[in-house]
């Protein structure tokens, strides 16, 4: 995956060795989670990395888009066996603080003002597996494999919970998280872990696609369907969301952004927002 990015000539780049970030010009951000030795599964200091680039990228009015990746052969193993080892030893105190920064990773990932894309190469396992959840699509190949395989040692999916549940709804959720079973390709679109599958010859030039096609819709636009995308999910559209929503578009509607939307599509040309070339 670096590899490839490196390829396209993106200069924009910052790495802080096993996160990798790097920014096209036309908005799209890369983060690349960087431990292929381990599968990229995570430990403390991946945590916090992972956190520190969604947070810049949320702050950073040149990012129209994330799209999360892992470097090698898969997204993510979860947990690293070690630092889940070392876990173990600790006292309760320490290991509420240490899930406390993980549920705070998946929170900034899930809240992003920003979209998001989960690239999910080859496998995703337990706390991967919350990472793609709360990302606002997530597409594989025929090969990607998907598993909450928490319960086969003796841990629980607490921490990603929420976002699994939201993404895959609870039925689903019911029968992964207490079976472990591992969804691969078309079964794991079919239970909502994965939009869409795409060959494995075409599965980076689709998603890079998909980003690109984003970064073309007005930017202010985005970031409120995002937080209209998480504020009523699952919410009854009585007379508070009825109210909340006609204010929504109400302001939309007198914004430069709205306005120019507007008189760009009467007169029959292109929005300010959009690339030049």
């Amino acid at each position: 995956m670096i590899a490839y990015l490196t390829n396209l000539g993106l200069s924009n780049s910052v790495s802080h060795n096993s996160v990798q970030e790097f920014l096209t010009p036309d908005g799209v951000l890369y983060i690349v989670m960087n431990r292929p030795e381990v599968q990229n599964a995570f430990n403390s200091k991946q945590i916090v990395l992972l956190t520190e680039a969604l947070e810049n990228a949320a702050s950073n009015p040149e990012v129209k888009v994330v799209v999360l990746c892992g470097e090698g052969k898969n997204f993510c193993a979860g947990g690293d066996i070690n630092y889940m080892k070392q876990m173990g030893q600790n006292s309760f105190q320490e290991n509420k603080e240490d899930a406390l920064q993980l549920a705070h990773l998946m929170h900034t990932l899930n809240e992003l003002p920003k979209p998001t894309i989960a690239r999910v190469n080859g496998a995703a396992y337990g706390g991967g597996v919350g990472l793609l959840c709360c990302c606002d699509m997530a597409f594989g190949t025929e090969d990607t494999k998907i598993c909450l395989s928490e319960v086969k040692i003796g841990m629980v999916p607490a921490t990603i919970a929420p976002y699994v549940m939201n993404a895959i709804g609870l039925r689903n959720a019911h029968r992964l998280m207490l079976t472990a079973e591992v969804m691969q390709g078309q079964e794991a679109v079919n239970c909502n872990f994965l939009n869409d599958i795409f060959p494995t010859s075409e599965f980076s030039k689709k998603v890079d696609a998909l980003a690109l096609k984003i970064t073309t819709n007005a930017p202010n636009a985005l970031e409120v369907t995002k937080s209209i995308l998480l504020n009523l999910a699952h919410q009854p559209a009585d007379e508070g969301v009825i109210d909340y929503t006609a204010d929504v578009i109400a302001s939309v509607r007198e914004s430069e952004e709205g306005k120019e939307g507007l008189t760009s599509f009467i007169e029959k040309r292109k929005p300010n927002w959009t690339p030049k070339n």
